[in-house]
């Protein structure tokens, strides 16, 4: 399958200010990782054991709107990711779509210009988890009304990365 939709990590700057104070305000408290695993929104990969990590608090769509103008009013929200303690040099393109493991189920939250939420999808990604991601994002970008698309967890509900409009 050809990707069509980049799935994009936290940029650099916001990186780098949350590396100082994330969006909740509190100082990161790097720890070295003992199990592996963490899903990595600055390289949209998981963490390796005895990496350098931190647990932040990040809004995304705030980020969003600002660098906008957008004005999601009660949309926006804040929530943890992990990102590596120092600077990591990004997310390396590779095949397929992060974070995606067959049988796991993912949600596709589809917002505005706005910042408004204009719905949402649960994906059951089943045994081709970029055939299903890449069909629910041609399908919200087919309304002209969205924007961009934040993929999460559906367990958690966590933020795992961004997709705008091609």
């Amino acid at each position: 399958m050809t990707i069509t939709h980049r799935a994009m990590p936290i940029g650099e700057a916001a990186l780098k200010e949350l590396r100082t104070r994330d969006d909740a305000g509190r100082e990161p408290a790097p720890y070295t990782d003992d199990e592996g695993g963490a899903p990595l929104r600055c390289c949209l990969r998981p963490s390796a054991v005895a990496e350098r990590i931190a647990l932040v608090s990040y809004a995304p769509l705030r980020r969003w709107a600002a660098a906008t103008g957008a004005e999601p009013g009660a949309y926006d929200e804040q929530g943890p990711v992990f990102i590596h303690a120092e600077d990591c040099g990004g997310a390396a393109d590779g095949p397929g779509y992060p974070f995606a493991p067959a049988g796991l189920q993912r949600i596709a939250r589809r917002y505005s210009a706005r910042g408004h939420i204009l719905g949402g999808r649960v994906l059951a990604l089943g045994e081709d988890p970029d055939a299903v991601i890449g069909q629910a994002l041609d399908e919200a970008f087919a309304d002209p009304e969205v924007a961009l698309v934040h993929l999460r967890a559906a367990e958690f509900g966590c933020f795992l990365y961004e997709v705008r409009r091609p």
